[in-house]
């Protein structure tokens, strides 16, 4: 059986690419799920129930290489719940959330809490301290316990029709995308000043020749996403840069470059 949105026969259609991309480097769902993570300190945790119900908890984490670190009190439920039952998962949602929520980006990481020991448990302590500075008023409560969840499964969602999962091995070799948070800026500098090169982008390097209007509306290390308006209607499409960047400092070359290329072949 097929599985899909149930098009109810008027919808509007997404116009596809009617040329090849010429780059359509994006970040692996690791990656995302990586930089989701860093992006923010809290989520809604999913922990069991004595019955084996669901339970879900709003909470606080810093990260020890990737890894959620809680800092959770048996007095509340989740608590008392992963305490009697390690299995859960945490639902974290990009902070920048857009006018349609389900448009938005969001990972669910999947595993089993564990107390960290030794040297480990020092870091993790240190980790969410880092990420949470007001826990430095409870965290040593005996009723509180350090847990990190051992993130087995990651489910990465960034918006219709875009979802992939990555294993636990993928997510810890994977790193936070650098550019994703300090790149608002260059991206309202791109749209505001360069409304033609990006254009050009969208009808040479992202195809689509048929564009008429092109904004970014995210910039990572490996190029922009683009909306882009055709006389077929309102699409995304990817233009990836010459070659992956490391910091925000390099965001205008690679994209004065990317503009240099696409009215080269105009």
């Amino acid at each position: 059986m097929t599985l899909d949105h149930g098009d109810p026969g008027d919808a509007p259609a997404i116009p596809l690419p009617t040329a090849p991309l010429a780059n359509e480097a994006r970040p692996s769902a690791a990656e995302e799920a990586r930089t989701i993570a860093a992006g923010t300190n809290t989520g809604t945790l999913a922990s069991l129930t004595a019955d084996g119900a669901p339970w879900a908890s709003f909470i606080t984490y810093g990260l020890l290489d990737g890894q959620p670190v809680l800092s959770v009190s048996r007095l509340a439920e989740h608590g008392r719940n992963l305490a009697r039952d390690p299995r859960a998962s945490i639902a974290i949602v990009t902070p920048d959330i857009p006018a349609d929520p389900l448009a938005g980006t969001r990972i669910t990481l999947a595993g089993f809490v564990e107390k960290p020991t030794g040297a480990e448990a020092d870091a993790a302590r240190a980790a969410h301290l880092s990420a949470i500075p007001a826990a430095k008023y409870y965290i040593d409560y005996n009723d509180f316990t350090l847990w990190v969840l051992r993130v087995e499964r990651v489910r990465w969602v960034g918006g219709y029709g875009r979802m992939d999962s990555a294993s636990a091995a993928e997510y810890r070799a994977a790193q936070p995308d650098p550019i994703v948070a300090h790149a608002a800026p260059g991206i309202a500098h791109l749209n505001a000043d360069h409304a033609e090169a990006l254009l050009a982008m969208a009808q040479q390097l992202g195809g689509f020749p048929d564009a008429i209007a092109a904004t970014c509306e995210r910039a990572d290390r490996y190029g922009l996403d683009l909306r882009v308006e055709s006389p077929r209607g309102v699409a995304r499409t990817r233009v990836g840069y010459a070659t992956p960047i490391s910091e925000i400092s390099e965001l205008r070359a690679a994209t004065v470059e990317l503009a240099r290329r696409a009215r080269a072949t105009d």
